[in-house]
């Protein structure tokens, strides 16, 4: 197996290092790099091209406006957030700008390890204690979409599941051998009967109705 390069980009001392020791005890991993700010990182990209960028966007010198110029300059590189906890509001942010998986820093070493396999198999990976939060927030919506009378057909429920593992609508049409038409269709229809209007709201009532599993599920960005 080719190893995993990975470059560690967080201006604290204790937590790049303590990432580094975590990573060179697993076979798997290759450490590159540690950047101490978008500006280092940015210029490193000259020089490397991890497959993992695991990064604190909150730390001193970086910023979710640093984000948009980091993803630019790695455009085939996955990224890993590590960060104490976030609202939802900036956490939903950092996964549009380009933000692969997100995890907080009082995460386990195993989740840590499973959420770096994962991310940089092109997977996201999401902390169970951050889908706890944005399903807090967002109970009563969610509450009210799944009531005993919605009407949510077997194959409605299988395109939400699909969808809710990161799915695009082409993608959801070949495996269920029907027309992307068809899919748009279904989508609306379904999108309409819950009162959502993006796909975090399909990705929430997919984890409420546990047809995925809230700690890994793979959470789309776009909506």
């Amino acid at each position: 197996m080719k190893k995993i390069s990975i470059t560690i980009a967080d201006s604290h001392f204790l937590s790049r290092k303590g990432l580094a020791m975590l990573l060179n005890e697993n076979t798997d991993f290759e450490l590159i790099a540690e950047a101490l700010s978008t500006a280092d990182l940015i210029n490193q990209s000259k020089f490397y091209n991890p497959n993992l960028i695991i990064i604190d966007y909150t730390s001193a010198s970086f910023s979710l406006d640093g984000l948009q110029k980091i993803v630019s300059k790695y455009p085939k590189t996955k990224l890993l957030a590590i960060t104490d906890i976030q609202t939802n509001a900036i956490v939903l942010k950092a996964l549009k700008i380009g933000v692969t998986s997100h995890l907080l820093k009082d995460c386990d070493q195993d989740e840590i390890v499973e959420a770096i396999y994962k991310t940089a198999q092109g997977e996201k990976f999401m902390c169970s204690k951050i889908v706890a939060n944005i399903l807090e927030q967002n109970s009563e919506n969610i509450l009210e979409s799944s009531c005993e009378g919605l009407n949510i057909s077997d194959r409605e429920m299988e395109i939400i599941k699909l969808i809710a593992v990161g799915l695009s609508n082409k993608e959801v049409a070949d495996k269920l051998f029907i027309s992307n038409h068809t899919v748009t269709t279904h989508r609306k229809n379904i999108m309409n009967k819950l009162g959502v209007n993006n796909t975090a709201g399909l990705v929430l009532f997919a984890v409420r109705e546990n047809l995925v599993s809230p700690n890994h599920f793979l959470f789309s960005a776009a909506n």
